[in-house]
């Protein structure tokens, strides 16, 4: 049987540990609110942006007439033997699953493209130390750590002898915390010009889609070259299942964050532009359509940030939800052993006592 002052300090601890744990989740329940008025204050840009460039293709002459290829070279569709993959991290742990779901979507998908060469853009620290110790780093690295303009310089440099069919080419580390449009609009324009060059076929990004604390899910996403305007090109997704969704809804119900979070006036802003309407330009359609096209790049990179911010803090708030309730439920049963462990010391001295009495 432990000892009743053992028992005592473990519940000592694990009520300390719940205080800690109960903190952090009402930490990350307010931090997924505001990650998610940002990730909703960008899609009327990122919408209008999209209808307007839909508006283009049906005025602009984009493919060539004599060889039908497309004019503008982010719409070259190649055979895919170089391959760009931008995995999308936490900088922290504490989120479950979170982290480690991502970097096992991001394997699966190396496997898929085995024997190709792949280089990896690794956006937060937990996945730049995972893929750091499997894979091996580029000759010359990349790195946007502050200043988008050195990273436009840098890419020039970037592509020399390979380490490996597989190797890390950049490392973005700490723009996780405060997501700037400056940030993926750096990363998007080395993108688009690796991709200009031909040094790289295909671009995918591997990121946890938010919607709502419900509504999520793993997905690797085609960037380059685009397919078609305004619409996801999925190659992977994994949806949550029934129980993650169960205990997502009781962690924010609990942490008093609402379950859909959706903007007035979103669905007339998908709806805007779509009509019938003859626009009148001011520059050329063609013009237009080669100065927007780079932005939605930069636009679909940006949302792939912002949404898995929402999602590695929706991740660790049903974690330490989880881990609270689990403190609660092991104070329960350290209080039931204790309890029990004073009634045998009770018994204990009333044997004795009553053995002494009757040896007398």
């Amino acid at each position: 049987m432990p000892n009743i002052l053992d028992i005592r300090r473990r519940i000592r601890s694990v009520i300390n540990t719940r205080q800690i744990t109960k903190a952090m989740k009402m930490v990350s329940a307010a931090k997924l609110r505001r990650a998610q008025d940002r990730a909703l204050a960008a899609r009327p840009y990122a919408q209008m942006l999209t209808n307007v460039l839909k508006s283009l293709v049906a005025r602009a002459e984009i493919y060539d007439s004599e060889s039908g290829k497309p004019k503008h070279p982010l719409l070259a569709q190649r055979e895919e033997k170089n391959i760009l993959l931008i995995v999308v991290t936490g900088d922290k742990g504490l989120a479950g699953a979170f982290n480690a779901n991502i970097i096992k979507a991001a394997a699966r998908f190396v496997e898929s493209k085995s024997g190709k060469n792949i280089d990896i853009e690794a956006v937060g620290r937990k996945g730049r130390d995972f893929l750091r110790r499997r894979y091996p780093a580029a000759p010359v690295q990349t790195r946007c750590l502050a200043e988008a303009e050195e990273l436009v310089e840098q890419a020039e440099h970037a592509i020399g002898e390979r380490a490996g069919n597989l190797q890390i080419t950049g490392e973005h580390i700490g723009i996780l915390g405060s997501v700037g449009f400056a940030q993926a609009r750096a990363l998007a324009e080395n993108v688009s010009e690796r991709y200009k060059r031909e040094e790289i076929d295909a671009v995918y990004v591997v990121f946890n889609e938010f919607k709502s604390v419900i509504a999520q899910r793993l997905i690797v996403e085609q960037i380059l070259p685009i397919e078609q305007i305004g619409e996801q090109a999925v190659r992977l997704a994994e949806e949550m299942t029934e129980e993650e969704k169960k205990r997502a809804k009781d962690a924010a119900i609990s942490a008093g964050v609402g379950l859909r979070r959706e903007r007035p006036g979103d669905e007339a802003a998908a709806q805007f532009g779509t009509a019938q309407v003859d626009y009148i330009y001011e520059q050329p359609p063609e013009e237009l359509f080669r100065s927007l096209l780079p932005k939605y790049v930069s636009i679909q990179i940006f949302r792939a940030l912002l949404e898995s911010v929402a999602a590695e803090h929706a991740a660790r708030m049903t974690a330490m939800d989880s881990a609270t309730s689990n403190a609660t439920d092991m104070i329960d049963s350290l209080t039931l052993v204790m309890n029990r462990a004073r009634q045998a010391k009770i018994t204990k001295e009333i044997i004795e006592i009553v053995s002494g009495a009757a040896a007398m």
